[in-house]
């Protein structure tokens, strides 16, 4: 288990290092142009890596138990929050997402996503076999999901909003709930998710749009097709670090959204493929984890933060290979960012924790097998 938490640990610090690298080289165009300075998005976003790692390994130490505690108020909180972003988040792009706290903006769909994983972790626990009575289990944990997610879609964050969903169904269904219940709920989600993308002018152009590429045989969109551009031109090897000219402005977000694309550009496919595998070793580590853990609330926490980041890493890579609508959310470990940098660096500091505090059970468990108390091996 320890192994397991260290191959965590090591794997996102190494994809946080190769971000650095990525995101230097995809802003340095754009900064030097908006902000007269090579290195200020980089800077930037230096500040937010080692931030990062200062909150992983402060929550490395943290018991992973004490979240159940607090989950209910943390969900609350958070609902607040959300509604909050409704009324005074500024408008960027069709949508409002960021509470701008003058020395300080974050998203709070970011933050959510952590906490509705904890939560419904221990919901899961707390329910046990209730979770397969619709009315008494199902149904009650159904209750945060659509809360959460809902605030989230009409901010309008549908991509967060979709995948929120998603990782919630995935937990309830490895957590014992009815798959009867959950494809009658996923149905009724659908027709509801699809009519409010519908809504929104911002998602139902890029739905739309995406259904005219498939059509038609063409891109989705500029972004599209420049990222395609950029994966093509890097072959086999890649044009080399630094050497990327879709970040010379020809594709927009490539320091953030798109950045897999420039990634593809610069390390070519073999390094695109080594980037897609370390999110796999992740996801099998923590999937390890998850089945070694001892308690359901541990369990699923493992599991539910594991296939989250997993999740989101290969539509991120999907959207810049144009086999799905573009979605905005960032490739986890790389992109530029901020909130959504800390809270996956907390997210991976409770999943080392899980991994840590278990193998110290078990091995605890492996001793008095061997005929030595807990009391007499301290």
């Amino acid at each position: 288990m320890k192994k397991l938490g260290l191959t965590i640990f090591l794997d996102s610090f190494a994809l946080m290092l190769l971000g650095l690298i990525i995101v230097m080289s995809a802003s340095s165009t754009y900064s030097a142009i908006r902000f007269d300075s090579l290195f200020h998005l980089f800077n930037s976003h230096l500040f937010k890596v080692i931030f990062g790692i200062l909150v992983m390994v402060i929550f490395c130490a943290v018991p992973y138990e004490l979240y159940k505690e607090f989950s209910k108020p943390a969900i609350l909180l958070v609902s607040g929050l959300l509604i909050l972003t409704l009324f005074i988040a500024p408008n960027i792009k069709g949508a409002g997402r960021w509470i701008n706290l003058g020395f300080l903006s974050f998203q709070p769909a970011d933050i959510a996503k952590l906490v509705l994983i904890v939560h419904l972790a221990a919901l899961i626990e707390d329910k046990g076999e209730l979770i397969k009575n619709y009315k008494e289990g199902f149904l009650y944990l159904m209750i945060w999901v659509l809360l959460v997610s809902g605030l989230i879609l009409i901010q309008p964050n549908v991509s967060n909003g979709v995948l929120l969903v998603f990782i919630s169904f995935v937990m309830l269904y490895i957590g014992g709930a009815k798959l009867t219940h959950l494809l009658g709920t996923a149905f009724v989600c659908l027709i509801t998710v699809g009519a409010v993308a519908m809504i929104f002018t911002h998602s139902r152009e890029r739905i739309l749009t995406f259904i005219d590429a498939i059509n038609n045989g063409g891109t989705a969109n500029i972004q599209v097709k420049q990222a395609l551009l950029g994966l093509g031109s890097g072959g086999i090897f890649g044009v080399g670090v630094g050497h990327s000219m879709q970040s010379n402005l020809f594709l927009p977000e490539s320091y953030g959204d798109f950045i897999f694309a420039i990634v593809g550009e610069e390390l070519g496919f073999i390094g695109s493929v080594i980037v897609l595998m370390s999110y796999l070793v992740l996801f099998v580590a923590g999937i390890l984890i998850a089945k070694k853990t001892k308690d359901v609330f541990g369990q699923m926490l493992a599991f539910g933060i594991t296939f989250s980041i997993l999740l989101y890493a290969f539509i991120n890579a999907a959207v810049a290979t144009g086999l799905v609508p573009t979605t905005g959310l960032p490739l986890p470990f790389i992109s530029y960012g901020g909130t959504s940098m800390i809270f996956l660096c907390i997210s991976v500091g409770i999943l080392v924790n899980i991994a840590y505090t278990n193998a110290r059970k078990n091995d605890g468990i492996d001793r008095s097998d061997a005929g030595l108390t807990t009391e007499e091996i301290n």
